[in-house]
């Protein structure tokens, strides 16, 4: 007979168990369990881990020091056009959805987090992470405009990035977020790999154009 064990799930505004069967799995491989909870839904089946394609100045396997601990989210529909929207505070700006690690936090639930907060999406499919950080610097007039925001003299930030797809339907995407924090976007689009990297700004587009490689087989 299987043994059953319940595991215990932890995020930052979620606390719920899965009832876990034993699994077999290749060793290149994670299999994941799928959660539900009244306002968080997502699956989570052989989680991709995707290898570095090549060696980059901007990517590592942990953090450095001076930079801000950031998770930033690929989402993608059936069609496999990504999700971008752009900026309310700096005109002409589009990006993919990004935010910051909480303290303590996994880097995953605040990829799942972050996109709650800013898109309203919560029934999405985890597909992939890029394993490795990718990291830019902020231009002098940038850090100096988040310095004051944030009280910290962060030197730029450094990414791990989620490769997600939206399972639920489009009218789940609401730019007012969850109303937990102010809104960041003022319109959106489903855009092609090439269109994101083109709409990114010039300091941030060496990290999208890496993220577009890593995902390049699910985008095809």
């Amino acid at each position: 007979m299987a043994l059953l064990k319940f595991i215990s799930f932890n995020t930052r505004f979620h606390q719920f168990q899965v009832l876990q069967k034993p699994l077999t799995h290749s060793p290149s491989s994670q299999i994941h369990q799928s959660y539900n909870t009244n306002s968080l839904s997502f699956r989570q089946n052989s989680h991709n881990i995707i290898k570095p394609c090549c060696c980059s100045s901007s990517s590592m396997e942990s953090p450095p020091e001076g930079y801000r601990r950031n998770v930033g989210i690929c989402l993608i529909n059936p069609s496999k056009k990504i999700f971008a929207a752009s900026r309310i505070d700096i005109p002409d700006s589009w990006q993919m959805p990004q935010g910051g690690i909480d303290k303590g936090e996994d880097p995953q639930n605040a990829a799942i987090r972050e996109l709650r907060e800013e898109t309203g999406v919560t029934s999405v499919e985890v597909l992939a992470e890029v394993p490795y950080w990718l990291a830019y610097d902020y231009p002098p007039d940038v850090r100096e405009k988040l310095s004051r925001r944030w009280g910290s003299n962060w030197k730029g930030q450094a990414q791990k990035w989620f490769l997600l797809k939206l399972v639920g339907s489009e009218d789940e995407i609401n730019l007012l977020g969850d109303g937990t924090e102010k809104a960041e976007f003022g319109k959106w689009e489903w855009m092609t790999p090439e269109e994101v990297v083109e709409h990114a700004v010039d300091f941030k587009k060496h990290v999208i154009e890496e993220v577009m490689k890593a995902f390049a087989p699910h985008l095809q």
